[in-house]
């Protein structure tokens, strides 16, 4: 059973292996995060956790009962009702809709607890499995981007609308 769970200070090392585990899988679709940031985690843990308590971010792990990290699921750049979303799962876990039954939840907690109205997301036109979460979770496609140098897509979720 997975839960979802807000970050909190000793889920760094379980965060941390699950980056390292995980590296080249993400970086199949996504920057790779570079040396410094593994070089650097303990620090930049503590960053987030006190950007976290600023109220400018809400970080959270999927994690698997037993400690292990399974995904992550952040909302950034919180202001004026409305954040970025952004998530990554283990290539163990993907496939098993992990990432739509997190963003989901997510987005129930932003309304419920963050008292967000909306949240904005992006991903990749190659990237159809991202996209199917988003579709999922209720996300309507708002504009063509470049990201990360390919053809992309902007989306949003109104999280007061019930019919999303």
């Amino acid at each position: 059973m997975t839960v979802l769970e807000r970050l909190r200070p000793d889920h760094a090392p379980a965060l941390l292996a699950f980056e390292q585990e995980n590296r080249a899988y993400f970086a199949a679709s996504i920057p790779d995060r570079g040396d410094d940031f593994f070089a650097g985690f303990a620090a930049r843990h503590a960053e987030l956790l006190a950007e976290q308590e600023a109220g400018m971010h809400h970080f959270h792990v999927w994690a698997d009962g037993e400690g292990a990290v399974l995904g992550r699921v952040n909302l950034v750049g919180v202001a004026d009702g409305s954040a970025e979303l952004g998530y990554r799962v283990a290539e163990r876990a993907a496939g098993q809709g992990l990432a739509t039954s997190g963003v989901r939840r997510m987005c129930a907690l932003a309304f419920a607890e963050y008292g967000l109205t909306a949240l904005r997301a992006k991903t990749t036109v190659d990237n159809a499995g991202s996209r199917r979460v988003l579709d999922r979770a209720g996300f309507v496609a708002a504009g063509a981007i470049t990201l990360m140098g390919k053809p992309g897509l902007r989306f949003t979720r109104d999280l007061a609308d019930p019919r999303s």
